[in-house]
């Protein structure tokens, strides 16, 4: 996704993820879990800073990272088979040990085809790799229930792990269209409201409802950090992306 997505030189993508971080006011927390936009960094990456700024100095057990298998079809989870993933910034490990935990207890496959074409997880190592995170477990979801997805969580988000759900929100309306309908799905997120999340609310909608599953049962709270769209980034407003920054936490 590299000169797509993001820069492919070394130095401006990391001067980029700076720049973004740079503009967001520093804050921390301990959040367990977040929502995290996942379109082109001109476009969701002022979004994105808003969760990741939050990860400036933390340490994490394991960091997961959840989204949607846009362009192959899936039914059920997948984890790499592969055993790193490279960006311009250098190389992340796949936490094998993880994967393997997910493969072991049927929660996941392992299987390399559903990630190769897939932007919505690879965006998001850069932003990791410069904040010193090193290790990832992706795990692409396709059609799955909520539970299935809350179960995966369960499995390996132990005390300590940081999980990014990779999601925009909705695509091609306009500006005032996009911004009642994320309306309601930001109101379904904040209730933990799994069902709430419509077929057309959002692209990681499956990787969604699981997450909130799991919150609900962890009695987390939600708290929404930002809210835009592209036509709020200089696109056109007539034909729209959603973007959302959340925490999940105690």
């Amino acid at each position: 996704m590299a000169g797509s997505f993001y820069p492919e030189d070394p130095a401006e993508l990391r001067t980029t993820i700076e720049e973004l971080l740079a503009g967001v006011r520093p804050e921390t927390d301990n959040a367990p879990a977040y929502v995290v936009p996942h379109a082109g960094y001109r476009w969701s990456g002022p979004t994105a800073a808003h969760v990741y700024r939050r990860l400036a100095g933390r340490a994490a057990e394991r960091v997961i990272l959840l989204g949607p298998a846009h362009r192959v079809p899936l039914r059920g989870a997948a984890v790499p088979a592969e055993s790193a993933w490279s960006t311009p910034l250098g190389t992340v490990t796949i936490d094998m040990e993880a994967a393997g935990e997910l493969v072991g207890g049927g929660l996941a496959v392992a299987d390399d085809v559903p990630h190769a074409p897939e932007h919505a997880l690879e965006v998001q190592l850069p932003l990791l790799q410069v904040l010193g995170f090193s290790e990832v477990l992706p795990v692409a979801i396709g059609v799955a229930g909520a539970q299935e997805v809350a179960a995966l969580l369960a499995k390996v988000a132990a005390p300590g792990s940081i999980v990014l759900c990779s999601t925009d929100l909705s695509h091609y309306l306009t500006q005032e269209q996009a911004e009642a309908a994320d309306a309601r799905t930001v109101d379904a997120i904040v209730r933990l409201d799994a069902d709430g999340i419509g077929e057309r609310a959002a692209c990681g909608r499956y990787a969604l409802r699981g997450l909130l599953a799991w919150a609900r049962g962890l009695d987390l709270g939600v708290r929404v950090l930002h809210q835009a769209t592209s036509g709020d980034e200089g696109g056109p407003r007539d034909r729209v992306v959603g973007y959302l920054a959340a925490s999940l936490g105690a």
